[in-house]
């Protein structure tokens, strides 16, 4: 008798995201792309599709605070279960907190998930739904303030780009919500599939969520007193780049140089440095076939092994894997042309 081949089951992961008018087109469309993009991945690879993706508000046509509206399927029309729900932020979302109806349909789905997701400025909305009470959580920095004082029962910590309690994660404002849910990718079918993912989204580097929700580049364009020695670093990295050299250069004491550096800056003068390397070394990684030790000499790295341990923290990837990500990453690109 012919035995029949059996398969291991795979499930499907329904992923419900929700809508409201003026809802930020990012905070939902972001994510969207992130599951997405892992079902192309895991189909690339002969592997079934994991994630079922869906997009719910009260009305089937939401107006978003972009000027594009979405399709959504109503509330009444939903009816399967739902794995990872999403809340997404943005201008309405002050409006959205004093509907009644759909924070009660947010509590009465939250009990049905999983996992339960704030993008952005959703956090408001989970905060204002009593699921945030007693947890840790972020929002966008501009709004970290406002959330801890209208909700003290929670936990909220401004700096990380996102933050997990338990089932309940929550991010930072906007493209955080993407490295949010390329982490529970990641959870969910692995690492190499979500750094397939960001590779093919060029996000490419797989932010941990204890990053600050600043990049450097940012922090450099908010530091206009050190404007000048910023440009002098730049040009200088595989010099003398210490406090006293700094502070000699800026005309004051170490003591004063370090208060007022990190006042202004929001990092203290070596970090700076270091994230400036690193920037630097990203570059050298990507654009040239450069040694490793060639590339720590150029950017000030006193061996390979300090530039692989600095470049790991940083980036949660070792130099090796961030240049191949990337030959990768050409590759794909160039077998794509006709």
């Amino acid at each position: 008798m012919t035995q029949r081949r059996r398969f291991p089951p795979h499930p499907i992961h329904a992923v419900e995201l929700l809508a409201f008018p003026d809802v930020q087109l990012l905070d939902v469309t972001g994510p969207m792309q992130i599951f997405a993009s892992a079902n192309e991945a895991l189909a690339a690879r002969d592997m079934p599709c994991r994630y079922a993706l869906s997009l719910v508000a009260a009305a089937q046509l939401v107006p978003t605070s972009a000027g594009l509206s979405l399709a959504a399927t109503p509330f009444r029309g939903v009816r399967r279960a739902v794995d990872t729900l999403i809340v997404p932020g943005g201008a309405g979302v002050d409006a959205a907190m004093s509907d009644a109806r759909l924070l009660a349909w947010i509590r009465r789905r939250s009990r049905m998930a999983q996992r339960m997701v704030s993008v952005c400025t959703g956090a408001f909305l989970l905060a204002e739904a009593g699921l945030l009470d007693g947890r840790s959580a972020v929002t966008h920095w501009a709004r970290c303030g406002e959330l801890a004082r209208r909700f003290p029962s929670i936990d909220v910590r401004p700096k990380p780009i996102f933050v997990r309690d338990g089932r309940v994660w929550s991010s930072a404002g906007v493209t955080a919500g993407m490295d949010l849910c390329l982490a529970l990718v990641e959870e969910d079918v692995g690492r190499d599939i979500a750094l397939a993912v960001a590779r093919d989204l060029v996000m490419f580097l797989k932010r941990p969520g204890d990053q600050a929700q600043f990049s450097e580049a940012l922090a450099l364009q908010r530091a206009g007193q050190f404007d000048d020695l910023h440009h002098w670093i730049r040009g200088n990295l595989a010099g003398d780049l210490s406090v006293q050299v700094l502070a000699t250069r800026c005309g004051m004491t170490e003591r004063t140089f370090g208060r007022r550096y990190r006042a202004e800056v929001g990092l203290s003068p070596a970090r700076m440095v270091e994230q400036m390397r690193i920037e630097a070394t990203q570059r050298l990684l990507t654009e040239t076939a450069e040694p490793l030790k060639t590339i720590a000499a150029r950017c000030g790295f006193a061996s390979e092994d300090v530039l692989r341990r600095c470049f790991l923290r940083q980036t949660s990837v070792t130099p090796r894997e961030y240049r191949q990500l990337w030959r990768l990453d050409r590759g794909s690109r160039n077998r794509s042309r006709p």
